[in-house]
């Protein structure tokens, strides 16, 4: 299936111009001006429209190209309210700042933290270190996989939340 048939702009400009919006901290007038040095005059809307159109495509793109290189990750849990209901929201973030995955629970539990280093480790692999707060169903539920074989020879670090700041307040697309 050709995704980018009928566009008026080329499939490279589409995706560098999604790529920049998705990998830098960027607004689609920034990512508009960017073009418009380079000779590609396009609108701030437009680019709005592909990023809604591209955005999940490309990440899956990204997601397997850059599937086993991956050294370390640093895992959160905090809760967030939704239409006045309380929900947990576990990410994960690669060495460089990247959100691996983020999973949206209702409840927080082993079974939660479970789930998601079992969607982790099928995604990306085994890294060598996991950085993670004090949160206790986060490590009980790496020490469950690690009795069923996943994640043996990785490294369990726990740390207190100052040491990853960049954790708090970040924008997630």
């Amino acid at each position: 299936m050709n995704h980018f048939k009928g566009k008026q702009f080329p499939k490279d400009v589409i995706i560098i111009s999604v790529g920049y919006y998705l990998r830098y901290n960027l607004s689609y007038r920034d990512v508009q001006e960017m073009l418009y040095d380079r000779g590609i005059n396009v609108s701030h809307t437009t680019i709005y429209r592909w990023v809604q159109e591209y955005g999940k495509l490309i990440y899956q793109i990204w997601k397997k190209k850059n599937r086993q290189s991956f050294y370390s990750w640093k895992m959160d849990e905090t809760y967030i309210k939704i239409k006045g209901k309380w929900h947990y929201l576990y990410r994960a973030i690669d060495s460089e700042g990247m959100t691996l995955d983020i999973w949206l629970r209702r409840k927080r539990n082993t079974q939660s933290a479970y789930a998601f280093f079992k969607r982790l480790y099928k995604q990306f692999g085994e890294p060598k270190v996991i950085v993670t707060d004090k949160a206790p169903s986060i490590a009980s539920a790496f020490r469950k996989l690690q009795k069923q074989g996943l994640y043996s020879e990785t490294e369990h670090r726990i740390v207190t939340l100052f040491c990853y700041p960049f954790l708090i307040n970040k924008n997630i697309t």
